[in-house]
Formats: structure tokens, sequence, C-alpha cells
């Protein structure tokens, strides 16, 4: 399964977005806390419109709580001080777990993490003149990478919803 971290993520609208992102990927979300929002946010709801409710998310208050509860896994760290990008490693398995973290929006993810995993770090390619991307942008840059891996493994390629013929048979 295809896991994504949050590390204190300061803005709701951006997690209301990863929410949506997640749920309509079969990925799970961690989120990490502690928050300077509640996760029943009016901003975060209306950017995660009704997907929420099926998203498949945990809330952890602190890091150390997060590690306690997931032992043993290896984790994936996007930041700036990468030197890989997401393309470079091999996500290609679908029944494997992958978890990457994405850290705060002013600060990113704490950098004893960053140096003590400098192997797993990935950087996102941009101008060399720019600091970061939004993080929901990021989550979704990351994400379909790895989807992309997996062939899109058990995600729709058709329209499922208004039916597969539907705009030819409506226009």
């Amino acid at each position: 399964m295809n896991n994504i971290i949050l590390f204190q993520p300061e803005k709701p609208a951006n997690t209301g977005n990863i929410l949506r992102t997640v749920a309509a990927t079969g990925a799970k979300l961690h989120i990490i806390g502690p928050l300077q929002f509640e996760l029943n946010d009016e901003s975060l709801k209306r950017a995660g419109m009704d997907y929420i409710s099926t998203a498949d998310f945990i809330y952890y208050e602190n890091y150390e709580e997060f590690s306690k509860k997931n032992p043993g896994i290896t984790i994936h760290f996007v930041t700036r001080y990468g030197h890989k990008a997401q393309d470079s490693f091999d996500f290609s398995k679908p029944y494997e777990d992958y978890y990457v973290m994405f850290g705060r929006e002013s600060t990113g993810i704490p950098k004893e993490l960053l140096k003590n995993n400098l192997d797993r770090c990935i950087r996102i390619p941009m101008l060399p003149n720019a600091r970061s991307l939004n993080l929901s942008n990021s989550v979704a840059i990351v994400l379909y990478e790895i989807l992309r891996q997996q062939e899109y493994y058990g995600l729709a390629s058709d329209e499922n919803i208004k039916g597969n013929t539907w705009l030819e048979d409506n226009f």
C-alpha cells in the first residue's frame, strides 16, 4: 500500500486536498501532529469535498507515537535537500508498503531525520532558484510517480460514475 505521511501540516486546505488525493488513489494518509487546526476545520472539508469520509487516514499526536505504531518501516523523505528525483527510486511493486513523508509548509521535515536518511531523500526537480512547491501539489506529483511505476494498479482508466461512453452518448 502507498502511505503518505504529513509531518505537522499547517494549512487545512492543503491537508483537505491531500485527503482527497489519497481517497481517489487508494493510498493511506498518516498525519503527525500537533496541528494548528482541527481535522474538522471548514476549509479542510471544503478542499476535501465529500472524499474525506472515504479517505483512509490516521492521526498521531506526535512523531514518537507514529514511530511506536509503525515500527520497522522504511520512509522516503521529500525535501529540497534531496539529491535524487522521485523516479530514481523503485516503487514498482503494488503489494509492497511504501511510506513517503512530507514536511510542514514553513519548515519541512526535521533536519535530523533527513541527515540520517540522505539515501532516501527525494527532491522534486525544479528551477535552481525555487525553494519549494505547494504541499498538496508535491504529494500529488510524488504519489502519481509511484502509481505510474505500479502501472496505476487498481485505478480506473475509464469513467465509471457516469458511464464509460457518457461523453459520446450526450454530446
